[in-house]
């Protein structure tokens, strides 16, 4: 394969001038990550990879069939204020995320890219109210996908044995899927390095119950960070969660790359 072939024009990272410049953009997606520890045996960019991976797969396909959509480079930090007690859990308040996201719209909308979805792979984002703040404000019209939450909330029981939050069977069936040489296991038998992602109840039944939130000091909540039994994962259910996700966001870039911007988008 030649260096020019092996160019992934939906990238931009790996686009040049002379291409930027005969292929106008329609949509951008923003792939959100966090450097974070999940559980002992995935690495702290996962949430990064698994942005990256969803949405590099979501651009092609939607490239394919003929959506002039370009992806961002991924934002690698997140907010982690519920982490700050692990070592290098990098944080970034909201209102800082708020303003990186917020300057970049600019950017888009300065170059005529006025339409931006973000691939949000990290729960500590939550990027809702930024979205009401912009809303009239740019000529950008704004998407948010949390592919973990609505995007795969329908599926994600016929695919995986255990519910889990953080580094449980779900984000470990993706790492073994995509990026498998950086999951902790051994060498022989091929066992995950991890704890089994139990979680402690908090001394209220409200809490507990969901009736009531808080934001969970995540050293009392769990043993190693993990939030979910990652022990049943494999491959197979990465891959079949991927397929579900790019199917169904990369229909939504054709359609949102197609869509005409008038007075009443997006009904």
């Amino acid at each position: 394969m030649s260096a020019e072939s092996a160019i992934r024009p939906w990238i931009l990272s790996e686009i040049n001038y002379a291409y930027v410049k005969e292929n106008p953009y329609q949509v951008a997606v923003l792939p959100m990550g966090a450097t974070e520890p999940h559980n002992l045996h995935l690495p702290y960019g996962t949430d990064t990879y698994e942005a990256d991976a969803i949405s590099s797969r979501v651009c092609e396909a939607a490239h394919q069939r003929g959506a002039k959509v370009v992806m961002l480079p991924p934002i690698p930090y997140g907010t982690e204020t519920n982490q700050a007690a692990f070592p290098l859990s990098m944080n970034v308040n909201p209102s800082t995320l708020g303003q990186m996201i917020m300057d970049l719209v600019d950017s888009l909308a300065n170059h005529g890219v006025n339409k931006l979805l973000i691939l949000n792979s990290h729960g500590g984002n939550d990027f809702k109210p930024l979205l009401r703040e912009l809303h009239g404000s740019t000529t950008v019209q704004i998407f948010l996908a949390d592919w973990f939450r609505g995007t795969s909330a329908d599926v994600k029981a016929e695919i995986f044995e255990n519910p889990d939050d953080h580094a449980g069977e779900m984000e470990t069936s993706l790492a073994l899927a995509y990026f498998p040489h950086l999951v902790n296991r051994d060498a022989e038998t091929g066992a995950l390095h991890a704890d089994d992602g139990a979680t402690n109840a908090t001394r209220f039944s409200a809490v507990n119950e969901g009736w009531v939130s808080i934001t969970r000091p995540w050293h009392l909540l769990t043993t190693n960070s993990g939030s979910g039994n990652p022990h049943q994962a494999t491959a197979e259910k990465g891959e079949r969660l991927m397929q579900i996700l790019v199917d169904r966001l990369s229909q939504f870039v054709v359609e949102l790359s197609e869509a005409k911007l008038d007075d009443q988008f997006p009904f």
